[in-house]
Order: structure tokens, then sequence, then C-alpha cells
């Protein structure tokens, strides 16, 4: 059952228009999210998010932040899911050919939500592979990284060479060179006991998941540095892992022709560990 616009619909009768600026411009926001036991995970920061992009772009999503809120647990009632992922999308809206906005006199809005697939034990036990994409992240002054825009061409383009190398995740670099961010990730690595993570200045979204790990380090009396770190600061790292909404966080095993690192190191271990604390507070405060 898909959110379309104002009502739930199945997903074959969940349809858009083949002149939606989103599927001819990649003109559209999204945010992804994930339930845990029915409820949603940091919602209010998610639909926030939401509306800051549209606000970036000039678009105006048709409905009130309360209203996505409710939309979402509608969403996700009408499924009968309690671990899932969910989608918000919202495009600029069907019209004529063209970029003017203008042209598009009414968004369109969707929510689709999926069973929750976990990820492979493995993933955890022993980490993932990424490699340092020569595709560059967007220069910022080009395309606002405070925008989560459908447009994801960028990323995919480094995906695709990810693959092509043999690794799970690209990490990219920005134009000047300095580690940003993964296709769908941030990216940690522990240096000397220091946690350390790009800095929002390099061209990175500020992940929300990135911001509760940082929160966690704090907490945890971790020391933390956001910086501009180039492909060799990560070299020396002790531990290295990238996280997002639905992976939470995710050791790495090996960079690609950079290094191999011995599993999930004790600080990889205690962060996520903390972080699943955090969703099991949350959870039982808004049940």
């Amino acid at each position: 059952m898909i959110y379309l616009n104002n009502k739930v619909v199945p997903k074959e009768r969940a349809v858009i228009s083949v002149f939606d600026h989103g599927f001819l411009y990649g003109d559209g926001i999204y945010e992804t999210l994930r339930a845990y036991n029915g409820v949603v995970y940091m919602l209010d920061e998610h639909v926030k998010r939401l509306f800051r992009s549209a606000s970036l772009i000039e678009l105006v999503i048709p409905k009130s932040q309360d209203a996505v809120k409710k939309a979402v647990y509608k969403t996700m009632k009408a499924n009968r899911v309690k671990e899932a992922v969910i989608r918000i999308t919202v495009s600029r809206g069907a019209g004529p050919v063209g970029l003017d906005p203008v042209l598009c006199p009414e968004a369109t809005f969707v929510i689709f939500v999926t069973p929750f697939r976990k990820y492979p034990v493995q993933y955890y036990h022993k980490g993932v592979k990424v490699a340092i994409a020569d595709i560059r992240r967007n220069y910022s002054r080009a395309l606002d990284p405070r925008i989560k825009s459908l447009n994801f061409l960028n990323n995919i383009l480094a995906k695709i060479e990810a693959k092509r190398k043999g690794a799970y995740e690209a990490v990219m670099l920005n134009y000047r060179g300095y580690i940003a961010e993964g296709t769908i990730t941030n990216i940690f690595f522990i240096k000397n006991n220091v946690l350390c993570t790009p800095s929002l200045k390099v061209g990175i979204l500020d992940g929300i998941t990135r911001r509760i790990i940082l929160e966690a380090a704090h907490e945890l009396h971790i020391e933390t540095c956001e910086g501009r770190f180039r492909p060799e600061d990560i070299r020396n790292a002790q531990e290295v892992f990238i996280s997002n909404t639905t992976m939470e966080v995710m050791p790495v095993a090996e960079i690609i022709n950079v290094r191999k690192y011995p599993g999930p190191g004790s600080h990889t271990r205690l962060l996520h560990k903390a972080y699943r604390k955090k969703v099991a507070e949350h959870t039982e405060r808004e049940r």
C-alpha cells in the first residue's frame, strides 16, 4: 500500500505522470527513515530536514509537518509492519516539459513502506569493503549538500565504480581531494583514540545518524574531531566504519588498495551499542 498525494492506494494504482518533473529532471527531495517495533526513529528530525530541503529548492510541500508525520504512520498501519524502512518522496509534480518550476502547479507526494531486511550478520562481524572513488562529490556551490535531492547520478556513478572494484560502498572525495562521504553513508575513523569524521564544511549531508553517533561519543567521553582529511589520513586509522539510517554503524574491513582492518574495533562496537541503546530508549518513550 502506497500513500500517494492524499490517500493510501494499492501499489498497482500508485502511478504518477510521465511528465512529472521528478521523473524528467530529478527535481525533488526525499527522506529515508527506519521504524523499530512500530516507532519511527527520529521522525521529527527527518521531517524537519525534508522541509529544509524543500525550502532550499523553493518546493512547496502540500502538507504540514504534522500531516506528513501522520501520513507516515497511516502508511505503516496500512502495510501492517513494525520493523520497516520508510521513504518519503516529494517531486516538483507534473507539468509541461521545461525546467521552470512554475510549470508544475502542485507537488507529487509519495510515501512507501517496506519491511526492514536485516543486513547480513557477517557485515557486522567482519566488516565490508569500501573503495575510494575517482568520481568526486558534487561541488557544494553547484549543488548544496543540505538538499537531499532526487538527482542521484553523482552517487550512482560512484557506486558503479565501487562495484567494479569489488567494494560494497564508495568513499567520495570533494573537489579539493578531501574525504567527503559515501554514496549513501557518512564515514568515520578512529585514529589515536580520536573519532574522526569529515566536517560539514567539506560539502556533505548533515546525516542524522552521524549526529547521533557524535553525541554518543561525547557521552562516552570519546574525543571527536570534525575536520578536513586526506585519504592518507585514513591509511593509519585503527578502525573505520560507515553509517546511515538503516545500517546504523557498519564496520569497514578493507579500503581497497589502502588498508585492511581486523574486523570491528572496540570503539566501533561501543558506538554501535550506544546507538542501539538510544534507539531502544526512544522507541520505549514513544510507544
